[in-house]
């Protein structure tokens, strides 16, 4: 089969469900391969793949109602869902189109008695109509929808699922001490976040000035948690969830080198990644640990003067740019990810000095990953206003907690608060 849009979104799917990988990793290894692709096509197919995946649940109940017996051919499913998507949630591709290169695809793939089910199929469902916004919800677990409403309220609960929000906007921000390029002067600002702007189309790795560590991407709510912290020159901060390390060089970048900063995680993997960030944006390396909190601190030091815990969760508060989480979830997994988080808060937190500032975050907005993981540490720690300038602009001074969401900041949805220990 030719290559096209189509056949990668397809190929995706299928990663996505057979080998549980995340869309946008499994999307980027499929366009590198091709290089040479059209970059009309190369968007069309990041359109198909996150469409589909957003209202899968809905397009799977479309071609059913036409095929009353199932399909059970996994690929053959996987090209009627994206053909689907395309008639009757895609105004860009005409109908005949999309029948016609799918029913192609499906020839060569399974023969022609498969493509003539599958034109009859598709040509009946290019007959029925289908609202957006309620394919997507109906796509959800119902248990989850019901869930985000009860915190956040319906309008933006869609917006999580990514109803009516912008998608699929990348956001950097400047590196200080080096040479600004003329794209990041001229960028857009973003409208919540002080610091993150708009990156233009394309791969960010080609821009000018990422070589030269003129720049770092991040998702603007991630670094608002990191700016949260309200780390000073001089003091000493531990990074104990640090992943591949965006909010620890953003929170080295402001301490500069009058300070000492910690990263720890349980995958050594990503702490190496962090080490090569670190050098790329000209940074003095963050000492680092692979440490698991709910065991213990292993070698890490006490007296901290700020800790950041951007814990594990459940990412409900990603779904709009990771719309296969939501399949993977049950009802119970964000109580036990509480339970976890509440473990790590509890093992991190030793290693902040009396008095000291402990900022815990979770890119969720659930209850039970944030205000009663709060509550489950109340005995060590006590909830105290924040100090960062950026969050005291946006919710005001005496603030100990808020949330982030998509269509109030036009970031990913998050939890984060501020506490002392005692």
């Amino acid at each position: 089969m030719k290559v096209t849009a189509r056949t990668i979104a397809v190929e995706v799917l299928g990663r996505v469900a057979r080998d549980g990988a995340y869309a946008a990793a499994a999307l980027d290894a499929e366009l590198d391969r091709h290089p040479g692709l059209d970059p009309r096509e190369r968007a069309l197919a990041a359109e198909l793949t996150y469409g589909t995946l957003r209202a899968q649940g809905a397009l799977l109940r479309a071609v059913e109602k036409h095929a009353p017996r199932g399909v059970s051919d996994d690929a053959v499913r996987r090209h009627l869902l994206v053909a689907a998507y395309q008639l009757l949630l895609l105004d860009r591709v005409p109908a005949w189109a999309a029948v016609d290169e799918a029913v192609g695809n499906l020839k060569a793939m399974r023969g022609p008695r498969v493509a003539g089910f599958a034109n009859a199929v598709l040509r009946k469902v290019g007959t029925d109509t289908l609202d957006l916004a309620t394919a997507i919800r109906d796509s959800a677990p119902p248990w989850l929808v019901a869930a985000l409403v009860e915190v956040v309220g319906a309008d933006e609960a869609d917006g999580l699922l990514g109803i009516d929000v912008p998608l699929g906007r990348v956001w950097a921000r400047a590196v200080r001490g080096t040479e600004t390029p003329a794209w990041l002067r001229d960028a857009e600002p973003h409208r919540t976040v002080a610091g993150a702007f708009a990156v233009p189309g394309g791969d960010p790795e080609k821009l000018d000035g990422y070589a030269a560590g003129a720049f770092a991407i991040q998702e603007p709510g991630a670094q608002l948690v990191a700016l949260s912290l309200g780390a000073l020159p001089g003091e000493r901060v531990l990074d104990a969830c640090a992943g591949r390390g965006q909010k620890t060089t953003l929170i080295a970048a402001r301490l500069a080198e009058n300070g000492e900063v910690w990263a720890t995680d349980a995958h050594p993997n990503k702490l190496k990644a962090l080490a090569r960030e670190a050098e790329r944006l000209h940074l003095v390396a963050p000492k680092t640990a692979a440490v698991d909190h709910t065991l213990g601190p292993g070698d890490i030091p006490g007296g901290f003067d700020r800790v950041l815990v951007d814990a594990p969760c459940t990412g409900v508060g990603t779904l709009r740019r990771r719309p296969e989480i939501a399949g993977r979830l049950g009802p119970t997994d964000p109580k036990r990810l509480g339970a976890l988080a509440a473990k790590i808060l509890r093992g991190a937190a030793t290693r902040a000095k009396d008095g000291g500032r402990v900022v815990f975050a979770v890119c969720s907005v659930l209850a039970e990953e944030a205000e009663q993981v709060i509550e489950s540490s109340s005995d060590l720690l006590e909830p105290m206003p924040f100090d960062a300038p950026e969050v005291i602009a946006l919710f005001g001074a005496g603030t100990s907690s808020f949330r982030l969401l998509p269509k109030r900041h036009g970031t990913d949805g998050y939890f984060v608060a501020s506490l002392l220990k005692k």
